[in-house]
């Protein structure tokens, strides 16, 4: 089965909110979305918000996924994250921004690694 890079990144950004169900998160949005940006995953840990960005790769020859979050991508979602507070009158609360990197293993898309890493970079 032959993944184009949105099939694999939508595949990738299932596994991570299955990934995320299994350790008690609470899922509040995916795919959020406005003109200037998206954020991959809303969701809950307990009392903090988390904005979570999903990198998905079939190897290491381009990185790490994880290496996919620049600091331009970074400043994308700190800003998505802004609106989403601003929109929903969110005030007070924690809020951390998470990123699930998930490498698959061969080619048939159906063995991963998935690592979280939570507080993975600052922002608000």
């Amino acid at each position: 089965m032959s993944f184009g890079g949105k099939q694999l990144g939508k595949k990738g950004e299932l596994v991570a909110r299955q990934f995320l169900l299994s350790r008690g998160y609470k899922i509040l949005a995916s795919n959020y979305s406005t003109p200037q940006f998206e954020i991959d995953i809303i969701a809950k840990d307990n009392e903090t918000l988390c904005f979570v960005e999903v990198k998905t790769r079939t190897g290491v020859k381009k990185g790490l996924p994880r290496e996919g979050v620049t600091t331009a991508k970074q400043k994308k979602i700190i800003i998505g994250a802004q609106y989403y507070l601003s929109l929903n009158k969110i005030i007070n609360t924690r809020v951390r921004f998470d990123v699930v990197e998930v490498l698959y293993k061969d080619h048939s898309h159906t063995a991963c690694d998935i690592m979280l890493i939570p507080n993975a970079f600052q922002g608000c």
